[in-house]
């Protein structure tokens, strides 16, 4: 769990968690926050945020996508930000350490699609950032078989 604390607890703040989804490929980003707003539906859903790709439309990650995408779906209730591969992941981190990102903007270790999944469903539900972050990780020990 990586994320820039404030003084109060991330999921306290007046909206719900955001969620945004960085990936490689702004398809698979987009994709993947179609379906996961969609399983989420039934009532309010979470602001969800893709942020896949490069500026120039081409596989890898940008910076500058991912604080929009943030920016975007901050509510003040913290954001929870999911990663599909290795530089998805330096690139949060750095924006992290830099605080680029709001404070409660957590890297969340869970896997991609059903992490994202979870952590949609459990913030539509009002769950707080560190709820959000848990359901997410035990997306981990779904079992297929």
């Amino acid at each position: 769990m990586t994320g820039a604390e404030g003084g109060t607890e991330p999921g306290s703040g007046p909206g719900p968690v955001g969620v945004v989804l960085v990936s490689h490929s702004a398809a698979v980003a987009e994709s993947v926050a179609d379906l996961a707003r969609g399983l989420a539906a039934g009532g309010p859903v979470a602001p969800v945020a893709a942020a896949g790709g490069t500026a120039d439309g081409g596989l890898g990650t940008s910076a500058e996508r991912i604080v929009a995408a943030v920016r975007e779906v901050d509510r003040g209730a913290g954001v929870a930000l999911l990663v599909d591969l290795g530089s998805a992941v330096l690139t949060v981190k750095a924006l992290l350490d830099e605080d680029e990102l709001p404070t409660g903007s957590r890297l969340v270790d869970a896997p991609f699609v059903e992490g994202a999944v979870a952590a949609v469903v459990a913030a539509s539900a009002g769950a707080p950032l560190t709820a959000v972050e848990t359901a997410a990780a035990e997306a981990y020990s779904y079992r297929k078989t």
